[in-house]
């Protein structure tokens, strides 16, 4: 399956830099190219990509709003957070409102490239140390709805990082099925995105650190 995806940023050079990295991928599709935020969210309604690559740092409408205005219209597309400097408010800002994570924008193009069929995939991939810094800023839900035994153990895999095949295959249930459960997930416990269902379950102990190798 080719993943269709959108790039975001003010700078012309950034977009043509990373539309050529990407070109070399034959797994990736870069359907579209927008110059600020409010220009995002119109081309992401119009293509529905399935990952966004997103600046956070732009006039109109910055990346935080406007992640936080795909991930509501648009559930099934992913936003990587795109940022030229590691600021902690940037990346909790953009994580809380539905980023599956960031990268910097020195990022190998290969790692790029690793990062995107990753969030296509459903993976949720942390860093001890990043998980560990994230974990405090998650903001817990209001009386969260109590999950099923088989959305608690979804949630476990999702949280050590598998993909929506993997979970599947070790579920013996089908990815659609999976994707089902997950946004019954993120449903229940008023979350916009699979990383903070797993920050969420680290922080609430429904998953222990040990439990997936923290």
């Amino acid at each position: 399956m080719v993943i269709r995806v959108l790039i975001v940023d003010d700078h012309s050079v950034v977009r043509q830099g990373l539309q050529m990295f990407l070109a070399l991928d034959p797994d990736i599709d870069v359907v579209a190219e927008a110059r600020n935020g409010a220009e995002a969210v119109h081309l992401a309604r119009q293509y529905k990509p399935d990952v966004v690559l997103m600046d956070l740092l732009m006039p109109e409408m910055d990346g935080v709003a406007a992640t936080e205005k795909i991930r509501q219209e648009l559930p099934d597309t992913e936003v990587i957070a795109l940022t030229s400097v590691l600021e902690d408010k940037a990346i909790f800002d953009a994580i809380r409102v539905g980023a599956t994570g960031y990268l910097l924008k020195d990022t190998e193009s290969d790692k790029l490239c690793e990062a995107i069929k990753a969030a296509a995939a459903g993976q949720v991939q942390l860093s001890p140390a990043v998980a560990a810094r994230l974990v405090r800023e998650v903001r817990a839900p209001d009386s969260p709805e109590a999950l099923t035994e088989r959305e608690r153990e979804v949630l476990l895999a999702l949280t050590r990082g598998l993909s929506n095949s993997e979970i599947a295959a070790a579920l013996f249930i089908t990815e659609k099925t999976v994707k089902t459960h997950v946004s019954n997930i993120l449903a229940k416990l008023n979350l916009p995105s699979r990383t903070q269902a797993a920050l969420y379950a680290l922080k609430n102990g429904l998953i222990e650190l040990d439990e997936i190798g923290l």
